[in-house]
């Protein structure tokens, strides 16, 4: 037996290893790719499909009051104005004049200041980043770039502090709608889905005869031109968001805030994230529409970084879009207060949880990403995946290319794959079609041997301890369907 090791590797394995065994890959690469932009392989686009499939269902089967919609990426230009994103969706950026390189101004002090941690002078890296937050509430960029060089930050590729002015960039990608270029069909690719929900929530409040609290899910595409996007999947330009929007009586909004923040929690560790992994990282700084937020961060090859946002939002978003609107965003509420009057009309407060599906997918798996050391001194790489979101099932191997296994085996394959992603090989050792099979995370290897002609039974192969049993093939279904179900995952909510 191997001894088990901690799940390891560093981000450029993982790159390797998505790219090489169909994960993850460049987009267009064959034009030498563009920076930030992925495209899903045969085994990503299954395993991001099964966590998308795992979230929808905990958010909406498992929660009466939770619906979910599916909102259009385009959107009235005044929605996002009425969203701030407009006017203050914007990313300080400074360029190094002998690199040409481009950065983030905020991320180059919050590195020092991560320095400064590291080095064990924590209250320093404190001082620095309260100094920054004060001078970029107050716009002063000027003030930024006399920070960075005074605290002696230089350019990781020239060396040099030769800084240009610093200057806001809005993240926002604009593009025109119909047949005539100018001011008026100026719309935007939607940097959020979650005004989508917003701007809908008195249609799904109405048709569904919503009674508040109850929220609204969503899972969609969204658009961020970020400058400098890095970390694999972790930062793009073109992402993936699940977000719900939870709408509740003013007052109550902090109770449901704490709610949903152990929910999500429990989520992330019911996919098999150990909790030592996962941590809350509350916002020292919060947004002007919040009253409360916190993260929920993972501990990637390169840190703890945000995985989750949980945000109490106030009644900001619809209260903004009553505004620019004119159209009254409120709920009338029959419910009897203490004093046994109705509620009546008001605008609810939102708390929202939202994760990154690509940032899932990257934790999912690197968490899963597996080196171990048998006594031998021979190193075992496997996806140590949850079986319920592992890219294929089953994997059905006839033990040789002869004397009627295939057969068997496609027989066997066809009795499976209208309840499962079920994979078929026969080409090489079934020793390598084993390991080809860990390598992508597959949670079963079904062996088809002679002995399955005689009395149809069939070795089955188990991932993670690379223990075999046999069992009939009439049994197959019942045990890797147990295995495999999103109910192992939903019931540790």
């Amino acid at each position: 037996m191997a001894e088990q090791q901690e799940p390891a590797g560093s981000l450029k394995d993982i790159i390797a290893h998505a790219k090489e065994y169909g994960f993850v890959f460049p987009s267009s690469e064959i034009y030498d790719g563009l920076q930030a932009v992925y495209d899903y392989g045969q085994y990503g686009v299954e395993l991001k499909n099964n966590l998308k499939s795992v979230w929808w269902k905990a958010m909406t089967m498992l929660h009466d009051n939770v619906v979910g919609i599916d909102a259009s990426i385009f959107m009235h230009p005044l929605t996002w104005k009425a969203s701030g994103h407009v006017d203050s969706f914007n990313d300080p950026m400074i360029d190094n004049k002998d690199s040409k390189k481009r950065y983030r101004a905020d991320q180059l002090l919050e590195a020092k200041a991560e320095e400064y941690a590291n080095n064990g002078h924590p209250e320093r890296g404190e001082t620095l980043l309260n100094r920054m937050g004060r001078l970029l509430d107050a716009n002063d960029l000027e003030g930024v770039r006399e920070l960075i060089i005074s605290e002696g930050i230089v350019c990781p590729v020239s060396g040099t502090d030769n800084w240009t002015e610093v200057r806001q960039f809005n993240l926002m990608f604009s593009t025109q709608v119909g047949a005539v270029s100018d001011d008026a069909s100026l719309i935007y690719l939607r940097p959020e889905t979650a005004q989508g929900i917003f701007v809908n929530f008195l249609n799904v409040q109405k048709t569904g005869r919503m009674k508040v609290p109850f929220g609204i899910a969503q899972i969609g595409k969204a658009f961020r031109n970020e400058i400098v996007a890095r970390q694999f999947t972790f930062r793009m330009r073109e992402f993936e968001q699940m977000e719900m929007q939870f709408f509740c009586r003013p007052g109550t909004e902090m109770e449901w805030y704490d709610k949903w923040k152990e929910t999500r929690m429990k989520f992330h560790q019911a996919l098999g994230i150990p909790a030592s992994k996962l941590r809350f990282k509350p916002h020292d700084k919060l947004a002007h529409y919040a009253n409360a937020a916190v993260d929920i961060e993972f501990k990637f090859p390169f840190g703890f970084r945000e995985m989750e946002g949980i945000h109490s939002r106030t009644d900001f978003d619809l209260k903004s879009h009553q505004e620019l609107s004119k159209k009254k965003q409120q709920y009338f509420d029959n419910d009897l207060n203490e004093d046994g009057k109705p509620y009546g009309n008001y605008i609810p407060y939102v708390v929202e949880t939202s994760v990154g599906a690509d940032r899932l997918f990257l934790a999912v798996l690197c968490n899963a990403y597996t080196e171990e050391t048998s006594e031998d001194g021979k190193t075992r790489t496997y996806l140590k995946l949850h079986p319920a979101v592992a890219p294929i099932k089953a994997a059905v191997l006839p033990l040789v290319k002869k004397d009627g296994l295939p057969e068997k085996a496609r027989e066997i394959q066809n009795q499976l794959k209208y309840d499962f992603n079920v994979f078929y090989e026969e080409r090489d050792s079934i020793g390598k079609r084993y390991t080809r099979q860990d390598l992508i995370g597959t949670p079963f290897c079904i062996a088809v041997d002679y002995q399955t002609l005689e009395d149809n039974t069939v070795t089955i192969r188990h991932r993670d301890s690379t223990e075999q049993e046999r069992i009939a093939i009439a049994d197959l279904k019942a045990k890797i369907g147990h295995a495999v179900s999103l109910e192992r995952v939903l019931e540790n909510l």
